[in-house]
Formats: structure tokens, sequence, C-alpha cells
């Protein structure tokens, strides 16, 4: 017995030294991320890139798995991440979702410190890769505090320079809260004025729209403001969470002609959505009127108690709710599991004077129903609108929002299979090719020759979340694999404990950029220091030739090319086997040169500039 156990150890052994990769994938369908029509092939990984695509059956790998009838996909990207310091080293709640790479400081919120803040939350390791925007609030609120003033010159410069500190330390885009005080009190052209320091960077800024009395608490009006702060600044306006409030619903057509009208004027404008038709934020965040919140909790309390000001405060609160929200019947708390009009009943008061009296002593999460259905799947079809759950990877369950275990799922099972409202292919795409686009990112996003090995593998015919308002922290079916870095972090639709994730950081270099990866491209640079011929035609693989130093491409993966015809990356596998990251970039505000980037296998990386003139890109 104890021979035959040695002999299959050596056995074992043997194959381990003898296997070519980490990892084969084989025979599932791939569906790429660029929204392309989906394949049967086999995915070879090693290091951490995918190395091969196509018939490995000569091949060998130390984890060798069948996925026939699964869908393998890119990793999902999630843009709106609301995740905590705790939940990025298991990240279970994300995993489960297929979501390998999280984007933290959504709505403007976050550290003025991306770098620490990115360090302390990877200490104990991370199960996904993380990123981070800069928040416009939290800079704002740095220097401006939390009164209804206006900034001086000097003040502004401060904020500028505080974004331009926190993307140079790699910031993804510039979030930004304008519904949330105290960012509410800034103005469109002060906003403007601090995103200036954003323009050369070439990136994005994802906004949750300002609703204001002024406007009657309008979304239209709200994305109508994200779109002209984008423009004045020229980076790319992003509507977060987007969706259609209160009195709107029935507005979805009128806010994407608006998205396209802008991208038809030259400054691309896209969205992230959520498949569900209720938010969650603090129950006063969102009702009580600005005036009554400047100057913090304490001025705050104070004028509740005033009993001039309270009336008033009760009756614009009321407005609020009806303009956003129709009712109070819309509004739950779910940490006590209650409505909000059983407090209204027990209070034997109005909402306005309810809601108060609440925050006196708390101010508790609340689910808050805003919006219509048809109105959702309008957005959700909408070209530019990535798939983003406004959640994040988290340990902290108490009066959670289903969005938290369920997105994803939620998207490819109901929106997908069921009735059909999105094809696979184009939902794959928003949860993937499309977010990696609008902030950036070269090398994931998609299952390419050269790209890293970010890889959700799912049942196409069970992927469905469970997730409900009354049991928000049920898991979702039919994720079966998920790899970060390629290492499995989900085997068989449980987590394994692998830390694999990698803080990522945004360079100069890695522009926010109109998806148009089944368009045909072609770049040539004709430099003595390389040769660059590349084409790629609509939806197809990239092919051509590349040489660089001792660097010789033998396979292309996807070749990107940014509408402006002045920058272009593409994955690749080089000889002898190593994969490739390359970035032609002949159009940065911050580099008066046309520049080459290569980043080898290994962390080696090489830059080199070459004429302008010698650059050909259509």
């Amino acid at each position: 017995m104890r021979c035959a156990v040695l002999a299959l150890l050596a056995c074992a052994s043997a194959l381990a030294q003898s296997a070519t990769y980490d990892v084969i994938l084989r025979n599932g369908t791939i569906v790429d991320g660029t929204g392309a029509k989906p394949y049967r092939a086999d995915v070879a990984i090693r290091n951490g890139f995918i190395y091969q695509i196509g018939d490995l059956r000569g091949a060998r790998a130390a984890e060798d798995l069948n996925v026939r009838g699964l869908v393998v996909a890119p990793g999902f990207v999630n843009l709106h991440s609301h995740a905590t310091s705790t939940g990025v080293s298991t990240a279970a709640n994300m995993l489960t979702q297929g979501v390998t790479t999280e984007i933290i400081n959504a709505d403007g919120a976050g550290s003025t410190a991306i770098a620490k803040q990115l360090a302390d939350f990877s200490a104990a390791g991370l199960a996904i890769n993380l990123g981070a925007y800069i928040g416009f609030n939290s800079v704002w609120a740095s220097v401006m505090g939390r009164a209804d003033r206006r900034p001086s010159a000097e003040e502004i410069q401060k904020m500028r320079d505080l974004l331009t500190a926190n993307l140079k330390q790699g910031a993804w885009g510039v979030s930004a809260g304008l519904d949330y005080k105290p960012g509410y009190y800034a103005r469109t052209a002060e906003v403007i004025d601090v995103m200036k320091a954003a323009t050369p960077w070439r990136t994005n800024f994802p906004n949750h729209d300002r609703l204001t009395p002024e406007s009657n608490y309008s979304s239209v009006a709200g994305h109508a403001e994200t779109i002209e702060i984008g423009e004045q600044s020229n980076v790319m306006p992003v509507i977060t969470h987007m969706k259609l409030q209160g009195f709107e619903q029935g507005s979805a057509p009128k806010a994407v002609a608006a998205m396209r009208a802008a991208s038809a004027r030259g400054h691309e404008t896209v969205a992230d959505v959520y498949p569900y038709l209720a938010g969650q934020t603090g129950l006063g965040a969102l009702f009580v009127p600005a005036w009554a919140v400047e100057g913090g909790p304490e001025a705050t309390l104070k004028r509740f108690r005033d009993p001039q000001l309270r009336p008033r405060i009760a009756r614009e609160i009321e407005e609020a709710i009806r303009a956003r929200i129709l009712t109070p019947d819309n509004i739950d708390i779910p940490s006590k599991q209650r409505r909000f009009t059983d407090y209204m009943r027990e209070m034997d008061a109005g909402a306005g004077e309810t809601m108060i009296s609440i925050l006196e002593h708390e101010n508790p999460s609340a689910i808050m129903k805003f919006g219509a259905e048809p109105d959702l799947v309008e957005l959700l079809r909408f070209p530019g609108a990535a798939i983003a759950c406004d959640c994040g990877a988290t340990e902290e369950y108490p009066g959670m929002h289903p969005r938290y275990f369920g997105t994803f799922p939620c998207v490819l099972g109901h929106y997908v299979r069921e009735t059909k409202a999105l094809t696979l292919e184009d939902a794959v795409r928003k949860m993937t090719g499309l977010p990696a686009s609008i902030i950036g990112l070269v090398d994931r996003g998609f299952v390419a020759v050269g790209g890293a090995a970010d890889i959700t593998v799912f049942d196409p015919a069970t992927v469905i979340d469970h997730a409900t308002y009354e049991r928000p922290t049920l898991r979702s079916d039919g994720i079966r694999y998920v790899l970060v870095n390629g290492r499995f972090a989900l085997s068989d639709g449980k987590v394994t404990g692998e830390k694999a994730g990698h803080v990522l950081s945004r360079s100069e270099n890695m522009p926010s950029r109109p998806m148009r990866t089944l368009q045909a491209h072609a770049v040539s640079v004709e430099s003595k220091a390389f040769k660059l011929d590349v084409s790629q035609t609509a939806g197809g693989r990239a092919h051509g030739t590349f040489r660089f130093q001792d660097i010789t491409v033998s396979e292309f993966g996807l070749l990107q090319v940014d509408a402006n015809g002045k920058w272009a990356t593409f994955t690749a596998r080089a000889r002898p086997d190593r994969a490739v990251l390359v970035i032609v970039d002949g159009g940065n505000p911050m580099n008066s040169a046309a520049t080459i980037s290569v980043e080898l296998e290994g962390a080696r990386k090489f830059q080199a500039p070459f004429a302008a003139t010698e650059y050909h890109l259509k």
C-alpha cells in the first residue's frame, strides 16, 4: 500500500514538473468582454496571465478543469464600490457574484491620501483587486469644512493640489456625490474650477447627481449638471447609479437622449446602473434641507430644537419625500426591521416631524423605493451603461441592501436569461470591458492573450440572485469559479481563502476612453528604436509585428484604440513565453513627446519616446 502511495505521489510530482501551465479551462464558452459573439475554446493560464486561447488538447496544466457548458468571462469590475477595509481580505459577497476588481471611494467619499488608504486596506491581504477614486466631497470638506460658503482662489488651489496629488498616487478618477453635504454646497462653476486640475489626466467624473429644491428634485436636471461638469472640465462624465426618481418616472428615454447628445458633441458620456428600484443611504442624507444641516451635527440639532425652524424643516422634508420617492410608504428601516410609516403611526405625526424625531437620536440606514421597471430596462440597455452594484466587499451585514449579494447574478439570470432584456455578450461587456474602459484599465476586463488572468466562470442556465430586501445576505447561484490573478478565489461555488488580489493604480497613460473594441483598428510606428505594425479586424483578434529591444511578440491579444486617434494599447505573448503589455501614447497633455511603454511579465518596464510624425493610427 505504501509503495502504491509513493508511486502516486511520484507520478503527481512528475506531472506537476512537466505541466506547461498552471491552469487550463477546457471546452468553455468564451464571452470575452468585447461584446463579440461567444465561441468555444480552451484558456491556458500561467503566472497570473492568460497565455493561450484555442484548442489546447496537447497542452498540460497543474490544474486541468473541464468547464463544458459554462461561460468563461473576464472577472467582473465593480466601479462603484463601498467595500470595507475588513471585507476586502475575504470578499465572499463579491466573489460569489463574480467580481474580481473593485474601485472604492464612490460618491465622493473616502480618504484624501489614497496610497495610504490602499496600503491599509491591503495589510491583511486582498481576496480581490482594489483601486480607488479620489473623492471630490472629501477634498471639498477637507478645505471648506461643513459651511455653505464660497471658496477663495487659494482654497480652490488647495483642492486642485489635493486632486493632483491623488491622481499621481494612482486614482482611477474623481468621484463626487454632489447630492450629499457638504459637497452639495459647491456650486457647479466651483466644481468645474476644481476639476480642471484633472483635465490633463484624461480621466472620469462619476457623480451621484444633485437633486435640488430649485429643480423640484429633478433627476434629469442632476444628470445635466454631471454632463456639464464633465464637458467643461474635459473629463468623462459618468452618471453614477443612474436612476429616474419619483415624479420623473417614465423619463428614461429623455435621460438617455441627453447622454447620446453629449457624446455626439464629442464628450463621451456614460453611466453605471444597478438592477434594483430602491436605493440605500442614511435616512437624513437626502431629505433634510441643505440649509438645516450646514455646520454639522450640533448645528443641525440646534435647528431641530428651534420652535420656529422645526416646522419649516418638517415641511421641506415632506416636499423632498414627495418629489424623490412619492410617499413615505416607500421608506424602510432594515436595521430595525420596520417601515418608516410604523414610526409615523407610533408618533402620531407627519413624515417630516417623524424624521426629525428619529434623527435627533440616530441616522439609521434606510431603503428607499424610487423608480419604475421600464426606466430601469431602458437604462440597462443604453450601450454606455456599465453594471455596478453600489455595494462592496464587506463583513458588516445588518440592514443591508440585496445588491451586496445579488447585483451581477441578477442581471445575468433575470435580465439576460429570463426577460432577455440584454444579450449575454452585452451584459458581460457591461460588467467587464466597459467599466475597464471607463476608468482606464488596460490589462483587465477582457479574455485576451497577455491580459491578467482575472476570470469568472458561471453557468448561464442557473445563475441567479436570491437576496431580497427581507433576506439581503442570501448568496446567489451559478457563479462556479473565480480566478484572481490566475489563482482560484472561488472554486465550485465556494470561497477558497486565496488572497491573490493586487492594488491597482492608474498611470497618466491610461485614459478613460469610449469602448470601440468591435471596430477595426490599426496602429503602426516607423521608429529606429522599435517596430510596431498591428491591426485588428472588427470583432477579431489583433495580429501583426512588434519588436522592441529583446522583446518579440509571438501572439497578440486585444488591440484597443482611443477615438482621438493618438492612443492605443494591446496585450500579447512575447518570445520566449512572457506576457507583455504595450501602450502607445501620442496625446498625453503632460508629456510633449509621444511615448511607447512596455511592461513585461516579471515587472520589467521600458519607455521610449518617438516622433509623432512616425505614428499612424486608424
